[in-house]
């Protein structure tokens, strides 16, 4: 048996710009074709929600793929959203986010869902991410999750008509219903 090469930034760095999105997650190569037009409808009305809410208070920045977010030179993610509370702004480089931002969400599509769900999970816990959002197309629902730890709980799970505040963001009003139009 051969040990496996882990995969640094400079490798990442030097990946073909060919349309495809590449991430290292611990080292390993993963990556995906670029995202569908029903994905990128979703991120869109979910960027448009939450960064009226964040601009409109004064909040910081809420910024969407493609992106990276450096967590070590191992990990590097290209997560659908990103939200940087004003405290972490300075985490904001040339070549990315340098660490841990507030919020991260996902997107689920078919080529991405075990690892958004298994690989993605416990690693933004791990590099101190304090919520987790996974919105899933195919079950119409936003799984709002809270780092305890070094592990995410399940806070809100939305879906349907109702407005909803997913940690953090308690007074969003969000119409889960409105991010499948």
């Amino acid at each position: 048996m051969t040990a496996k090469a882990a995969l640094t930034y400079a490798d990442y760095a030097a990946l073909p710009d060919d349309g495809k999105r590449y991430e290292i997650l611990d080292g390993e190569l993963f990556v995906t074709p670029a995202p569908a037009p029903q994905h990128q409808m979703i991120l869109a009305n979910l960027v448009s929600v939450l960064g009226d809410h964040v601009r409109q208070r004064g909040l910081g920045r809420v910024l969407f793929a493609p992106l990276d977010v450096i967590f070590a030179d191992s990990s590097i993610a290209q997560p659908d959203a990103i939200y940087l509370d004003n405290t972490r702004m300075s985490l904001i480089s040339r070549r990315g986010i340098e660490g841990g931002p507030n919020l991260l969400v996902e997107v689920l599509s078919p080529s991405t869902a075990r690892t958004d769900r298994n690989v993605k999970f416990a690693l933004y816990a791990r590099y101190g991410v304090d919520f987790y959002w996974i919105v899933d197309p195919e079950a119409r629902v936003l799984e709002a999750y809270r780092r305890e730890g070094s592990a995410y709980v399940l806070a809100m799970r939305a879906s349907g008509s109702e407005p909803c505040g997913p940690p953090p963001f308690e007074d969003l009003g969000l119409v889960a219903e409105a991010l499948w139009r």
